[in-house]
C-alpha cells in the first residue's frame, strides 16, 4: 500500500505550475480591463489545479497498465513501480476531476454561462483520452496540442472570460506563451522517455520527431514564448520585464541540446515548470503596472 508521502509524489506537485500560471495570466488580464473578480479567479485556479492532479493520476494509471513506466527514469509512478494498485490510482484521478467539475459548476453558476459546461466536460474528456481508453490520443504524438489548448488558450481565455466577460490581446498573448512553455515542460518530459516509449509504441511528438528535432523545439517554443510579448509592448512598455526570464532559459536550453544520458533531462522539467511559473508572474505583473493600483 502506498504511503501518504508516495501520494504526493504520484500527484507529482513540480506541475501545478503549469496549472496556476494560465490562472494567474488570465486573472491579470482580467484586472487590466478593471474587472478583477477574486472569487472568480479562486474557483478557476482550483479547477485548474484539480484538473492537474486528475491528468497526473490519470497517466499514472494509464501507463502503468500498459508497461510504458516499467522502466522510466524519474520521478515515482506509483503503479508503474508497483506500490498502489491501479484501481486505487484510478479511483484518484475520478476524484480529482469530480472536484473540479464541483467546482467548475460554481463558476459557471456565478457566471450564468452555462456554455462553459461543454467546456468543462470537454477538458475531462481530454484529461482522461491523453493516455487512457483504446486509443489514447497522447499515444499518437496529439498530446503536446492538448497541452497547449487546454492548459494555455482554455485556461486563461477561460479564467480571463469568467472574470471580464470578454478577451482582450494581452490574454491571447498570455494564453500562447503559457500554453507553449507548458508544450517545452511535456517535450522535456517526452524526450527523456523517448527510448521507453517508443518500446511500449507510445508515439509521443518527441518520438515523431526524433531526439535532436525534439530537443530543437523545446528550445524553439521558450524562446517564442518569451520574445511574443514584444507584440504587446508598443502600449504596455511595462511587458518588457519578461525579457528578464531570457537568462533563466539558457541552462534548460543547454541541457537538453547537449545532454545526452537521459538522467541528465530530469532537473529540465523542475527548471521549466519554475520558468513557467516565472513568465506567469512576470506578465501578470507587467499588465497590473499598465493599467496601475
Amino acid at each position: 500500500m502506498a504511503t501518504a508521502a508516495q501520494w504526493i509524489q504520484g500527484a507529482r506537485l513540480r506541475t501545478l505550475p503549469a496549472a496556476i500560471a494560465p490562472v494567474l495570466i488570465g486573472t491579470a488580464a482580467a484586472y487590466e480591463m478593471g474587472a478583477f473578480r477574486p472569487v472568480n479567479a479562486v474557483l478557476a485556479a482550483l479547477v485548474a489545479l484539480l484538473l492537474q492532479v486528475g491528468v497526473n493520476f490519470a497517466n499514472d494509471y494509464s501507463d502503468g497498465i500498459r508497461g510504458t513506466d516499467a522502466d522510466r527514469v524519474g520521478p515515482l509512478r506509483l503503479v508503474g513501480s508497483g506500490v498502489a494498485k491501479p484501481e486505487h490510482v484510478k479511483r484518484a484521478a475520478f476524484a480529482a476531476f469530480g472536484l473540479a467539475m464541483v467546482f467548475g459548476l460554481a463558476l459557471v453558476l456565478i457566471t450564468q454561462a452555462w456554455w462553459l459546461i461543454l467546456v468543462g466536460v470537454g477538458c475531462v474528456l481530454a484529461a482522461w483520452g491523453y493516455t487512457g481508453g483504446k486509443n489514447p490520443y497522447g499515444y499518437l504524438g496529439l498530446g503536446d496540442l492538448f497541452v497547449f489548448v487546454f492548459f494555455g488558450l482554455v485556461a486563461t481565455l477561460g479564467t480571463t472570460y469568467t472574470q471580464a466577460g470578454q478577451l482582450s490581446l494581452a490574454s491571447v498573448v498570455g494564453a500562447i506563451g503559457t500554453g507553449l512553455i507548458a508544450c517545452a515542460l511535456l517535450m522535456a518530459n517526452n524526450v527523456r522517455d523517448i527510448p521507453t516509449d517508443r518500446a511500449a509504441g507510445k508515439k509521443t511528438l518527441a518520438v515523431r520527431l526524433g531526439d535532436k528535432h525534439a530537443r530543437e523545439s523545446y528550445v524553439l517554443m521558450l524562446a517564442v514564448a518569451i520574445l511574443l510579448v514584444i507584440v504587446l509592448a508598443p502600449g504596455r512598455p511595462w511587458m518588457l520585464i519578461v525579457l528578464l526570464l531570457i537568462p533563466a532559459i539558457l541552462m534548460p536550453s543547454w541541457l537538453m541540446i547537449a545532454g545526452r544520458r537521459r538522467k541528465s533531462l530530469i532537473p529540465v522539467l523542475k527548471q521549466t515548470g519554475l520558468i513557467n511559473l516565472g513568465y506567469a508572474v512576470l506578465f501578470s505583473l507587467a499588465l497590473v503596472l499598465s493599467r496601475g493600483f
